[in-house]
């Protein structure tokens, strides 16, 4: 299946775009507002909260292919959905998944430098797209 799906992350063109194909979902955070808006510290591992239309269940399995802020490499990371915002969702929320990081050494890296790029904006009360 080679469909393309445009998604928005974060507000409009400047905060970042994604596009899915099958079961990979393209993120591209062009500012750090976009990325802290999506990250989801309180998990464990960390995650990112993914605009989508696309139907999910809990446990599916997600791949991700991660670019950040003034960072030309791109970062796969095979995630696992941990919630689902339908549709519609009270509080005018966008509809997506919030997906759990994997639990290894590569990832922990990744989520180590997003928090470095972060910074001291992680403990900022700014409402974001995740829970």
């Amino acid at each position: 299946m080679n469909e393309r799906v445009p998604v928005k992350v974060g507000g409009g063109a400047p905060g970042g775009a994604a596009a899915s194909r099958s079961s990979v979902i393209q993120l591209v955070f062009r500012e750090k507002g976009a990325l802290y808006a999506a990250y989801i510290p309180l998990l464990t591992d960390g995650g990112l909260f993914v605009p989508t239309t696309r139907d999910f269940k809990l446990g599916d399995d997600i791949y991700l292919l991660l670019s950040l802020p003034d960072d030309p490499q791109r970062y796969p990371v095979a995630g696992k959905v941990a919630w689902i915002t339908p549709l519609n969702a009270s509080g005018g929320r966008t509809q997506g998944v919030g997906v759990r990081f994997p639990s290894d050494e590569k990832t922990r890296h990744l989520r180590v430098k997003i928090e470095e790029l972060l910074g001291t904006s992680l403990s900022s009360s700014k409402p974001t797209q995740t829970i």
